[in-house]
């Protein structure tokens, strides 16, 4: 039985998206990838978005069979809203995984997880076989920091002990990721909260020394990873 007035039926994005040209033009290359009978992870982020929408048109036009595994709950939505089979990790080892970034350094280390879902993007991206970010050039800088804070996923119960901790790593600010549209902070698919730390200098062992605090789920951080960046 089907639902009537499925939600999905009637999904879209839900704000504007930046810089849409450039990220159609990365969209449509990562779509060009894919391949009949792939698992693909996805990221999150409008970019992602719309790379979906051009892989949905490729896997209609050439009758591909494909299953894709989403990082959050609107990617999920999204898939569902463009037809695409989804599955479970549980299931399903990716074959690659593509996503979206904040910053990207000279390096090729990352800034993600402004939409909230940085444990299950790093989970996938770990255990996919190809990496790829997907960005226009305004995600491009010389250091990480430069634009935005590093978001941190937090257990509840120690959001005051991981404060109190990375307050020895030589932050500028450290905020509690708030709603806009619900009470409270935010809530991420896991039921953790999110600081947002805005620090002096990124080191190159802060991925780490992060995630070795205790209630630290995973950070926005995504250093010294083997992927392949596409740019317009």
């Amino acid at each position: 039985m089907i639902w009537k007035n499925n939600i999905s039926e009637n999904f879209n994005w839900g704000q504007e998206i930046s810089n849409i040209d450039q990220k159609e033009i990365v969209a449509k290359k990562i779509s060009k990838l894919v391949q009949d009978s792939q698992t693909i992870g996805i990221g999150s982020g409008s970019t992602a978005f719309l790379a979906l929408k051009h892989i949905a048109q490729k896997v209609k036009e050439e009758q591909l069979t494909i299953k894709v595994i989403p990082t959050s709950y609107e990617i999920e939505l999204a898939c569902t809203y463009l037809g695409l089979t989804l599955t479970t990790l549980q299931q399903e080892r990716p074959d690659w995984y593509f996503d979206g970034a904040d910053e990207v350094d000279v390096d090729n280390n990352l800034i993600k997880g402004r939409g909230g879902a940085m444990f299950r993007e790093k989970l996938l991206l770990m255990s996919s076989n190809k990496n790829y970010i997907i960005v226009d050039k305004s995600k491009m800088v010389t250091h990480l920091g430069e634009k935005f804070k590093v978001p941190i996923e937090v257990i509840p119960e120690a959001i005051n002990y991981v404060r109190h901790s990375l307050v020895k790593m030589d932050i500028v600010t450290m905020d509690l990721r708030m709603a806009t549209k619900k009470d409270g902070p935010v809530i991420t698919e896991n039921g953790n909260f999110i600081l947002d730390v805005k620090f002096k200098k990124i080191e190159r062992t802060f991925e780490k020394d992060i995630k070795n605090i205790v209630g630290v789920i995973a950070s926005g951080l995504f250093q010294n990873y083997d992927i392949s960046i596409i740019t317009p």
